[in-house]
């Protein structure tokens, strides 16, 4: 028999079958990495979309926060540590930026969730986010770039300006005659006191006065307002909107403008030295002089600069704790609060009037310091807000202390100046205030030896301080200026009403030559930061630490039995934690009368960081050169 043989017919169907479970593999695999990359976009425009909220609000918060900020400020914020920043700033970004960035996350995964299965509108909320979040993120850096004007900033870094050079007169040059009976000099400075807390009918910014008693006595003595009869005061200039910048540019004439932190002068040997200030001039004069504060002398460099400028005697919280004024336990806020600074500055006046030598009383209150201010006993309760009710009470005390002053035998040979130190750095008190109102420092000349030689309401800056209270004081100035500053007494204008502020503020903001020259001497952190060394054989003391102390916030460095006469007694110690010392700070010893030296390490100078710290002590011999004492450490616990 013959078989056919079977022919190999190939099966459509199954080829079919094969390309089509190919084709559906292939669907799959894309239908996956379409799957991964719909989630990855989605995790991708949830991430931009809360850095965008969060960029966006952190912005609008900064810049409500820090009312006036400047690019230098925000650099100054930006370097301090977050340690011993104030809680209630800390919540309220938590909650005014991380919160609703985050609920804007979640609302948004909601979304995103919803409309997963239907692409189009999947897509469509992807896309519109990512644009929303870009828009917002340009507009948050246009925003802060316009406000901060970081490009003017940038472009100030690198050009110079002959303006302070070109301005600033010398005093050590200036024929300056005191008249034949010297008069004496009470100099108050007020905590971020402004003109502005008064009313509007009264030359300030609000609707209701919060200073009544400020603002009469200001009125019925001097302010330079002329004819006008309303509030006048100082404008704070670029380099003095702080309180030593403050302190500074009232009795140099010149603004605080240094290479390190602002109030980084207690790391420094000199506070430029090459200048002549108020306190140097009175001191020639032969006046005592004395400076009463409710915190340590030491902090910003105040001890350091009253001390080189005019031998000035200290009596800070520091000197009362240690001399019965208050208890040894005793510390609230900075300090001691005002109550206690009013009573001492009656009972130190009394005790300076006793001598037939001059005297030059100069003080600082506090209370009404950021944030809010400090509550006292007697802060009444009149207004809503807590910084009105503080601002209230100190207008009411200072009053006070004026008119103890006029009731004493010593009044009237005596000059009283009265000034705001800065505006205020409350994140917002001022917010009611109308974007047009130019913010001023109080100011008020009480028994001034001389008259204002015409009746014009005078525009000037806290840098006319410095001649103008000399002048109050009866003093002939050849010329009618020192430093950057203007008698504001006499005809001569200032530089504010010669060249206006917006203009000066933009050439201080550059470089100058001779603010180069004047902070030569000046050591950066950097410089700052000392190797190891061994300790100099023929030197020797006993050191030792005291335990942290929670309510003084600071431990001690005792230093007994030196065997070395320093010459110039200067015994320093720099203290760091870190092992790069990047957060190294330099300390002034004080010596006590048994011949021993103290030094109060602040935690707040670290931050209130918790850690051993290092502190090498050091003493200055004969030459000024410093010799090693030894090494010790210390301790900040919470």
């Amino acid at each position: 028999m013959h078989y056919k043989r079977k022919r190999n017919i190939p099966d459509l169907n199954f080829h079919e079958k094969i390309s089509k479970k190919q084709s559906s593999s292939k669907a799959k695999k894309s239908n996956v990495i379409l799957k991964i990359l719909a989630g990855l976009g989605a995790v991708l425009t949830l991430l931009v979309a809360f850095l965008a909220m969060l960029i966006f609000r952190s912005s609008s918060w900064m810049l409500k926060t820090w009312n006036n900020l400047s690019m230098e400020e925000l650099i100054f914020h930006l370097k301090s540590p977050l340690q011993g920043t104030n809680e209630g700033l800390i919540k309220d970004y938590i909650i005014s930026c991380l919160i609703i960035s985050l609920v804007t996350a979640v609302v948004l995964i909601a979304v995103l969730m919803i409309t997963r299965r239907n692409r189009r509108a999947h897509s469509f909320t992807i896309l519109t986010t990512l644009v929303v979040s870009v828009l917002m993120i340009l507009l948050s850096v246009h925003n802060v770039s316009a406000t901060l004007d970081i490009s003017t900033f940038s472009d100030n870094r690198s050009t110079y300006s002959t303006f302070i050079d070109d301005n600033y007169v010398d005093p050590s040059e200036v024929s300056l005659k005191f008249p034949e009976k010297k008069r004496n000099l009470i100099y108050i400075y007020l905590e971020s006191m402004e003109m502005t807390y008064a009313d509007k009918s009264s030359g300030g910014g609000f609707k209701t006065n919060v200073i009544p008693e400020l603002t009469q006595l200001s009125m019925d003595n001097q302010n330079f307002s002329g004819s006008e009869n309303i509030l006048n005061g100082g404008t704070s200039l670029t380099g003095t909107e702080w309180t030593m910048g403050a302190m500074f540019c009232q009795t140099s004439g010149l603004p605080l403008l240094i290479p390190i932190e602002r109030n980084s002068m207690n790391t420094q040997e000199h506070f430029f030295p090459g200048i002549t200030s108020l306190g140097d001039i009175l001191d020639a004069a032969g006046y005592q002089q004395n400076l009463l504060i409710g915190s340590e002398a030491e902090f910003g460099g105040r001890k350091l600069y009253f001390t080189e400028h005019g031998n000035y005697n200290f009596w800070d919280y520091n000197y009362f704790r240690d001399n019965g004024g208050i208890p040894p336990d005793y510390r609230v806020w900075w300090g001691f609060e005002d109550n206690y600074l009013f009573q001492f500055a009656k009972d130190k006046l009394t005790e300076l009037s006793s001598s037939d030598q001059p005297f030059n009383f100069t003080m600082l209150t506090v209370d009404t310091h950021k944030e809010d201010g400090y509550v006292c006993p007697d802060c009444p309760d009149t207004f809503d807000d807590q910084y009105a009710n503080v601002l209230a009470c100190s207008s009411k005390k200072v009053t006070e202390l004026v008119e103890w002053i006029r009731q004493q035998d010593f009044y009237d040979n005596t000059t009283i100046v009265i000034s705001g130190d800065h505006p205020t750095m409350d994140s917002d008190f001022c917010d009611p205030v109308d974007d047009n109102y130019q913010r001023k420092v109080y100011t008020s000349y009480i028994n001034s030896a001389v008259e204002p030689k015409n009746n014009a309401y005078r525009e000037y800056a806290t840098v006319d301080d410095f001649p103008t209270s000399l002048a109050a004081l009866g003093v002939s100035i050849d010329g009618e200026r020192l430093g950057l500053g203007t008698n504001l007494f006499s005809n001569a204008p200032t530089l504010i009403e010669r060249f206006g502020t917006d203009s000066i503020n933009a050439e201080f903001a550059k470089n100058s030559k001779l603010m180069e020259e004047l902070t030569s001497d000046i050591k950066t952190e950097d410089d700052l930061h000392i190797t190891e060394q061994e300790q100099d054989p023929g030197v020797e003391a006993e050191l030792s630490t005291t335990p942290y102390d929670y309510h003084t916030g600071s431990f001690r460095v005792n230093i007994n039995n030196l065997t070395v006469d320093s010459g110039q007694d200067l015994v320093r110690c720099a203290v760091w934690a870190k092992e790069d010392q990047s957060d190294l700070k330099w300390y002034e010893a004080k010596r006590q009368e048994d011949g021993s030296y103290l030094v109060n390490v602040m935690a707040r100078d670290f931050g209130y960081a918790e850690a051993v710290y290092t502190i090498d002590v050091y003493a200055a011999d004969g030459a000024g050169e410093n010799q090693k004492i030894g090494r010790i450490s210390g301790e900040i616990v919470g």
